[in-house]
Protein backbone atom coordinates (compact mmCIF):
# COMPACT_ATOMS: atom_id res chain seq x y z
CA UNK A 1 0.00 0.00 0.00
CA UNK A 2 1.69 3.39 -1.13
CA UNK A 3 1.47 6.88 0.42
CA UNK A 4 -1.49 7.78 -1.60
CA UNK A 5 -3.51 4.91 -1.53
CA UNK A 6 -7.07 6.09 -2.25
CA UNK A 7 -9.44 5.04 0.49
CA UNK A 8 -12.10 2.37 -0.24
CA UNK A 9 -15.54 3.46 -2.11
CA UNK A 10 -18.04 0.09 -1.76
CA UNK A 11 -20.48 -0.01 -4.35
CA UNK A 12 -23.58 2.42 -3.29
CA UNK A 13 -22.95 1.97 0.62
CA UNK A 14 -25.68 4.21 1.56
CA UNK A 15 -28.27 1.26 0.02
CA UNK A 16 -26.40 -1.51 1.66
CA UNK A 17 -29.15 -3.70 2.96
CA UNK A 18 -30.19 -2.57 6.38
CA UNK A 19 -30.57 -5.05 8.76
CA UNK A 20 -33.62 -4.56 11.73
CA UNK A 21 -31.81 -4.21 15.21
CA UNK A 22 -31.58 -7.86 16.26
CA UNK A 23 -29.50 -10.39 18.13
CA UNK A 24 -25.99 -9.06 17.95
CA UNK A 25 -22.89 -11.14 18.52
CA UNK A 26 -21.26 -10.42 21.85
CA UNK A 27 -22.71 -9.33 25.03
CA UNK A 28 -25.53 -6.86 25.95
CA UNK A 29 -25.42 -3.52 25.05
CA UNK A 30 -22.28 -1.95 26.94
CA UNK A 31 -20.96 -4.70 28.37
CA UNK A 32 -18.04 -6.09 25.81
CA UNK A 33 -15.25 -8.15 28.04
CA UNK A 34 -14.06 -5.02 29.56
CA UNK A 35 -16.79 -3.10 29.97
CA UNK A 36 -17.13 -1.52 33.65
CA UNK A 37 -19.37 -3.05 36.81
CA UNK A 38 -22.07 -1.14 38.16
CA UNK A 39 -22.35 0.34 41.49
CA UNK A 40 -22.55 -2.00 44.56
CA UNK A 41 -25.89 -2.06 46.43
CA UNK A 42 -25.91 0.80 48.82
CA UNK A 43 -22.35 2.99 47.52
CA UNK A 44 -23.33 6.37 47.11
CA UNK A 45 -22.13 7.76 43.51
CA UNK A 46 -19.47 10.33 43.07
CA UNK A 47 -20.70 13.92 42.76
CA UNK A 48 -21.31 15.39 39.41
CA UNK A 49 -19.51 17.97 40.05
CA UNK A 50 -16.29 15.80 40.56
CA UNK A 51 -16.54 12.43 38.06
CA UNK A 52 -18.38 13.37 34.34
CA UNK A 53 -20.22 10.45 34.68
CA UNK A 54 -19.63 8.53 30.82
CA UNK A 55 -22.18 8.34 28.30
CA UNK A 56 -25.12 5.76 28.52
CA UNK A 57 -25.05 2.73 26.11
CA UNK A 58 -28.42 2.75 24.30
CA UNK A 59 -30.32 0.04 24.97
CA UNK A 60 -32.38 -2.03 22.38
CA UNK A 61 -35.25 0.03 22.42
CA UNK A 62 -33.53 3.14 21.94
CA UNK A 63 -31.16 1.42 19.40
CA UNK A 64 -34.86 0.11 17.21
CA UNK A 65 -35.80 4.48 17.60
CA UNK A 66 -32.78 4.96 16.38
CA UNK A 67 -33.33 3.08 13.12
CA UNK A 68 -36.54 4.22 13.06
CA UNK A 69 -35.82 7.74 13.24
CA UNK A 70 -33.48 7.02 10.19
CA UNK A 71 -35.86 5.75 8.11
CA UNK A 72 -38.27 8.75 8.29
CA UNK A 73 -34.96 10.92 7.30
CA UNK A 74 -36.81 12.59 4.35
CA UNK A 75 -36.06 11.83 0.40
CA UNK A 76 -34.28 12.93 -1.07
CA UNK A 77 -31.63 12.38 1.36
CA UNK A 78 -30.08 9.14 1.94
CA UNK A 79 -29.59 8.56 5.52
CA UNK A 80 -26.98 5.56 7.28
CA UNK A 81 -28.89 2.86 8.78
CA UNK A 82 -27.69 1.76 12.12
CA UNK A 83 -24.91 -0.76 11.45
CA UNK A 84 -23.44 1.97 9.03
CA UNK A 85 -23.68 4.55 11.45
CA UNK A 86 -21.52 2.66 14.25
CA UNK A 87 -18.78 1.95 11.58
CA UNK A 88 -18.85 5.28 10.55
CA UNK A 89 -18.62 6.92 13.99
CA UNK A 90 -15.83 4.75 14.32
CA UNK A 91 -13.92 6.02 11.48
CA UNK A 92 -14.45 9.25 12.62
CA UNK A 93 -13.23 8.86 16.15
CA UNK A 94 -10.05 7.10 14.56
CA UNK A 95 -8.84 10.43 12.33
CA UNK A 96 -5.70 11.81 14.01
CA UNK A 97 -7.47 15.24 14.21
CA UNK A 98 -11.16 15.96 15.99
CA UNK A 99 -13.74 16.41 13.18
CA UNK A 100 -16.04 18.90 14.25
CA UNK A 101 -19.00 17.60 14.93
CA UNK A 102 -21.25 19.59 12.03
CA UNK A 103 -19.12 18.12 9.19
CA UNK A 104 -19.94 14.28 10.23
CA UNK A 105 -23.34 14.43 11.34
CA UNK A 106 -24.68 16.05 7.85
CA UNK A 107 -23.36 12.55 6.45
CA UNK A 108 -25.31 10.80 8.71
CA UNK A 109 -28.36 12.44 7.49
CA UNK A 110 -27.30 12.12 4.18
CA UNK A 111 -24.14 9.53 3.65
CA UNK A 112 -23.32 10.83 0.14
CA UNK A 113 -23.88 14.44 -0.54
CA UNK A 114 -23.61 15.71 2.95
CA UNK A 115 -27.14 17.89 2.12
CA UNK A 116 -29.07 19.79 4.79
CA UNK A 117 -32.50 18.03 5.56
CA UNK A 118 -35.52 20.44 4.78
CA UNK A 119 -36.92 22.80 8.20
CA UNK A 120 -39.98 20.85 8.80
CA UNK A 121 -37.80 17.97 9.59
CA UNK A 122 -36.17 17.71 13.47
CA UNK A 123 -33.15 15.98 13.41
CA UNK A 124 -32.21 16.85 17.27
CA UNK A 125 -33.71 13.32 18.82
CA UNK A 126 -31.96 11.47 16.49
CA UNK A 127 -28.61 13.35 16.48
CA UNK A 128 -28.78 12.83 20.37
CA UNK A 129 -28.78 9.39 20.10
CA UNK A 130 -25.98 9.30 17.38
CA UNK A 131 -23.92 11.71 19.82
CA UNK A 132 -24.47 9.40 22.57
CA UNK A 133 -23.20 6.14 20.72
CA UNK A 134 -20.34 8.73 19.84
CA UNK A 135 -19.74 9.38 23.12
CA UNK A 136 -19.16 6.07 24.16
CA UNK A 137 -17.44 4.93 21.49
CA UNK A 138 -14.75 7.61 21.68
CA UNK A 139 -13.82 6.57 25.38
CA UNK A 140 -13.45 3.19 24.22
CA UNK A 141 -10.89 3.99 21.61
CA UNK A 142 -9.21 6.58 24.40
CA UNK A 143 -9.43 3.61 27.15
CA UNK A 144 -8.25 0.78 24.70
CA UNK A 145 -11.30 -1.00 25.71
CA UNK A 146 -13.20 -3.85 24.08
CA UNK A 147 -16.52 -2.21 22.43
CA UNK A 148 -19.59 -4.12 21.05
CA UNK A 149 -19.99 -3.09 17.41
CA UNK A 150 -23.88 -3.10 15.75
CA UNK A 151 -23.36 -5.65 13.75
CA UNK A 152 -26.44 -7.96 12.97
CA UNK A 153 -26.93 -11.32 12.12
CA UNK A 154 -28.79 -12.00 8.85
CA UNK A 155 -31.99 -13.79 8.68
CA UNK A 156 -33.13 -15.24 5.57
CA UNK A 157 -36.43 -17.05 4.46
CA UNK A 158 -34.22 -19.86 5.33
CA UNK A 159 -33.94 -20.14 9.03
CA UNK A 160 -31.29 -22.48 8.70
CA UNK A 161 -29.44 -20.52 6.18
CA UNK A 162 -26.61 -17.98 7.63
CA UNK A 163 -24.95 -15.90 6.01
CA UNK A 164 -21.07 -15.65 5.41
CA UNK A 165 -19.25 -13.32 8.15
CA UNK A 166 -18.20 -11.03 6.00
CA UNK A 167 -21.79 -10.47 4.60
CA UNK A 168 -22.90 -9.35 7.93
CA UNK A 169 -19.93 -7.04 8.99
CA UNK A 170 -19.88 -5.88 5.39
CA UNK A 171 -22.52 -2.66 6.36
CA UNK A 172 -20.27 -1.98 9.30
CA UNK A 173 -17.19 -1.83 7.08
CA UNK A 174 -18.87 -0.22 4.61
CA UNK A 175 -19.71 2.95 6.93
CA UNK A 176 -16.08 3.21 8.03
CA UNK A 177 -14.73 2.85 4.47
CA UNK A 178 -17.06 6.05 4.16
CA UNK A 179 -16.02 8.20 7.00
CA UNK A 180 -12.43 7.13 5.39
CA UNK A 181 -13.49 8.72 2.11
CA UNK A 182 -15.13 11.59 3.78
CA UNK A 183 -12.04 12.15 5.45
CA UNK A 184 -9.10 10.82 4.22
CA UNK A 185 -6.51 12.04 7.17
CA UNK A 186 -6.42 8.92 8.90
CA UNK A 187 -5.15 6.71 5.51
CA UNK A 188 -2.10 9.85 5.43
CA UNK A 189 -0.42 7.68 8.39
CA UNK A 190 2.34 6.03 7.49
CA UNK A 191 1.41 3.48 5.19
CA UNK A 192 3.53 0.12 6.93
CA UNK A 193 1.48 1.14 10.51
CA UNK A 194 -1.64 1.00 8.64
CA UNK A 195 -1.10 -2.04 6.51
CA UNK A 196 -1.99 -4.83 9.08
CA UNK A 197 -5.19 -3.16 10.94
CA UNK A 198 -6.85 -1.77 7.09
CA UNK A 199 -6.30 -5.27 5.79
CA UNK A 200 -8.28 -6.63 8.62
CA UNK A 201 -11.06 -4.43 8.18
CA UNK A 202 -10.78 -4.04 4.54
CA UNK A 203 -10.87 -7.72 4.00
CA UNK A 204 -14.42 -7.92 4.10
CA UNK A 205 -14.77 -5.81 1.09
CA UNK A 206 -15.19 -6.49 -2.31
CA UNK A 207 -11.02 -7.11 -3.73
CA UNK A 208 -12.56 -4.18 -6.97
CA UNK A 209 -13.40 -1.29 -4.14
CA UNK A 210 -9.76 -1.62 -3.37
CA UNK A 211 -8.18 0.91 -5.64
CA UNK A 212 -4.08 1.48 -5.91
CA UNK A 213 -3.87 -0.65 -3.36
CA UNK A 214 -2.07 -3.31 -4.08
CA UNK A 215 0.33 -3.74 -0.54
CA UNK A 216 -3.21 -3.66 1.13
CA UNK A 217 -4.62 -6.32 -1.41
CA UNK A 218 -1.43 -8.80 -0.81
CA UNK A 219 -1.73 -8.06 2.76
CA UNK A 220 -5.68 -9.69 3.01
CA UNK A 221 -4.69 -12.47 0.64
CA UNK A 222 -2.51 -13.45 3.42
CA UNK A 223 -5.03 -13.69 5.88
CA UNK A 224 -7.03 -16.62 6.87
CA UNK A 225 -11.23 -15.52 6.76
CA UNK A 226 -12.99 -15.40 10.13
CA UNK A 227 -14.29 -18.87 11.02
CA UNK A 228 -17.49 -17.51 12.16
CA UNK A 229 -19.18 -14.00 12.70
CA UNK A 230 -17.77 -14.05 16.47
CA UNK A 231 -13.97 -14.40 15.21
CA UNK A 232 -14.82 -11.18 12.78
CA UNK A 233 -16.67 -8.77 15.66
CA UNK A 234 -13.49 -9.07 17.36
CA UNK A 235 -10.91 -8.74 14.59
CA UNK A 236 -12.81 -5.37 13.55
CA UNK A 237 -12.44 -4.47 17.15
CA UNK A 238 -8.68 -5.24 17.54
CA UNK A 239 -7.77 -3.66 14.24
CA UNK A 240 -9.75 -0.59 15.33
CA UNK A 241 -7.82 -0.05 18.94
CA UNK A 242 -4.71 -0.88 16.61
CA UNK A 243 -5.13 2.06 14.35
CA UNK A 244 -5.98 4.23 17.31
CA UNK A 245 -2.31 3.29 18.11
CA UNK A 246 -1.42 4.83 15.20
CA UNK A 247 -3.70 7.84 14.69
CA UNK A 248 -4.25 9.03 18.59
CA UNK A 249 -1.44 7.33 20.78
CA UNK A 250 -1.70 7.87 24.51
CA UNK A 251 0.25 10.04 26.18
CA UNK A 252 3.66 8.38 27.44
CA UNK A 253 4.10 9.05 31.44
CA UNK A 254 6.50 11.66 31.92
CA UNK A 255 9.95 10.36 32.53
CA UNK A 256 10.79 10.11 36.45
CA UNK A 257 13.05 13.11 37.23
CA UNK A 258 16.73 12.22 38.67
CA UNK A 259 16.54 13.96 42.16
CA UNK A 260 19.10 16.06 42.75
CA UNK A 261 22.93 15.39 44.08
CA UNK A 262 23.00 15.12 47.78
CA UNK A 263 25.63 17.25 49.43
CA UNK A 264 27.48 16.40 51.95
CA UNK A 265 28.26 18.47 55.33
CA UNK A 266 29.98 21.95 54.37
CA UNK A 267 33.67 21.63 55.02
CA UNK A 268 35.34 22.10 58.21
CA UNK A 269 37.46 25.76 58.29
CA UNK A 270 38.28 28.73 59.87
CA UNK A 271 36.18 31.43 60.81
Amino acid sequence: MNSNTKPPRPRSPAHAPRQAPGRRPGSAPGQGPNARAGSRPGERPAPAAAVKAPAEPLNEAELEHLQTLLDQVPAPLEPLDVSMLDGFLVGVLLQPKAVPAFQWTRHVLDSEEGRNPPERFDSRPLLALVKRRYQQLNQAIVDRQWFDPWVFEMQGEDEEDEAEPSEVVFPWVAGFALATERFPELMREDAADLLEPLAAIFMHLDPDDLEDADDLLEEIESLEPPKDLEEAVEGLVSACLMLADVSRPQAKPAAPQRPPARRGPPPRGRY
